[in-house]
């Protein structure tokens, strides 16, 4: 079974995930992004979709365009867990590498 994030581990979220932020209204980290055009978006979704897999831990996201909007939650946990920050910071390495 998965353990959702204790008080002390999601003290330093904004610390560690400074691009991300708390969902509103649900136990999940967002994050909002922008490309040059749709193409560039859905090469990125590609790639979050393969990181996604080998972590066998798949995101909640929507597409317009340029942007991708990604919501990270563990259902099993019913919320935040390791398995988020784990995504989310691999996520941040595709945008920064």
């Amino acid at each position: 079974m998965v353990e959702r994030l204790d008080e002390a581990a999601r003290a330093g979220l904004a610390a560690a995930l400074p691009d991300w932020s708390m969902a509103e209204g649900r136990d999940a980290l967002r994050r909002g992004f922008r490309f040059r055009d749709f193409s560039e978006a859905w090469g990125f979704m590609a790639r979050v979709a393969l990181l996604a897999e080998a972590q066998d831990h798949h995101p909640e996201w929507s597409n317009v365009y340029n942007r991708v909007e990604i919501l990270l939650t563990t259902h099993e946990a019913s919320g935040l867990s390791e398995r988020d920050i784990r995504l989310a910071r691999a996520i941040d390495g595709l945008r920064s590498g």
